[in-house]
């Protein structure tokens, strides 16, 4: 569907209730785990809707070590079938992805609205829309709850949130890696990892947005916009490219606060750390460092009325300034022009050129 996670007998039974101890709870009620044989796509799509169904949590348990390959769409936008009930999907190395083969162009997981996904130890990678004004490549959120726990959203591609697109939802990383994922090269485009909008709540504690790339747009790791609320807690932002807000990018009323966190090594024409449009941030124990604007804004661009915040943070050694406009962020200064050190102005990546099949 298109839309604009020893030996003795007592020593052994002490020995058997530490291991039960130490197993996940399942709620009371709950229906036995569906397990699915490796690379079974079939049995995969079953187990899905078998969940959907469930009046409990459908609990499904995917191959260890695995790369489960989709090689045409469950339906018209999408690899699998779309995530209606309370489905959680669990593996351990398990890698999910649309085949290199494939000559659709479709997505891996969609959650509508009421839908919970939860997925435990799984990679989602190869999901594509080539298409202007698509959303989510690897897994689109709509109105619904994504929980990626341990979990690792690889080389996807859309038109807005390359890796992930949260439409009013609530999307929850734990310990999850967002990177390699882009923007489409054509349409309105923003959210090379993730895309936040109207309204979405985004926690991610751990991890990191890696590597994402926005080649005509904004937010190369995180777009948050539209008075959506990002929380980023002991997490990594770098080596993220954009026009606007190479790590980070907001508008339009979107608040961020970022705890514990490092943006660093971010690339953009402005606002390489963290572009902030009419919307509010706040740093607390964080640093911005060592991101590169060819215009300005090198660590911070915050034109008025936007705010920013820093609480013990710091924003330091970024090019060619470490905020903009001067004074727009309280406890941020800029180096001594006289003392400046003039570097050539990097160039963002060239768009890869586009050979990609239209639908």
């Amino acid at each position: 569907m298109k839309i604009i996670l020893r030996s003795g007998a007592a020593t052994a039974a002490i020995g058997v209730g530490l291991s039960l101890a130490v197993l996940p709870a399942v709620p009371a009620g709950a229906a036995a785990a569906i397990r699915v044989p490796c690379n079974d796509i079939t049995a995969l799509k079953n187990a899905i809707n078998r969940a959907n169904a469930s009046a409990n949590a459908g609990r499904i348990v995917l191959a260890s070590h695995c790369t489960y390959s989709l090689t045409a769409p469950d339906n018209a936008d999408d690899g699998l079938p779309e995530i209606t009930g309370d489905v959680t999907i669990t593996g351990r190395d398990t890698t999910i992805r649309r085949a290199p083969s494939a000559t659709q162009d479709f997505r891996i997981f969609h959650v509508v609205s009421g839908g919970t996904l939860t997925l435990n130890s799984i990679t989602v990678s190869g999901g594509r829309l080539s298409l202007a004004d698509t959303m989510g490549g690897g897994i689109a959120n709509t109105n619904g709850t994504l929980n990626l726990n341990r979990s690792i959203i690889r080389g996807n591609e859309a038109s807005q949130g390359g890796g992930v697109h949260n439409f009013g939802g609530r999307l929850n990383l734990d310990r999850t890696t967002v990177e390699r994922n882009t923007n489409t090269t054509v349409g309105a485009t923003a959210g090379g990892g993730v895309f936040n909008t109207d309204s979405g709540t985004m926690k991610m504690r751990g991890g990191s947005l890696i590597n994402n790339r926005s080649p005509i747009g904004n937010g190369g790791g995180l777009e948050n916009i539209r008075q959506a609320t990002a929380h980023l807690n002991s997490v990594s932002v770098r080596g993220n490219t954009a026009l606007l807000g190479g790590g980070i990018r907001q508008t339009q009323r979107g608040v961020l606060r970022l705890t514990s966190s490092t943006v660093s090594n971010n690339v953009a024409v402005s606002g390489a750390g963290l572009s902030n449009l009419d919307s509010t941030a706040t740093l607390m124990r964080s640093l911005v460092t060592r991101n590169t604007a060819i215009n300005n804004g090198g660590g911070i661009d915050n034109p008025p009325p936007s705010r920013v915040t820093l609480i013990d943070s710091k924003v330091i050694r970024n090019t060619p300034d470490n905020c903009s406009p001067a004074g727009s962020v309280p406890g941020c200064t800029n180096p001594d022009p006289a003392n400046a050190v003039t570097l050539p102005a990097p160039q963002l990546p060239a768009p890869a050129t586009e050979s990609k099949s239209r639908r």
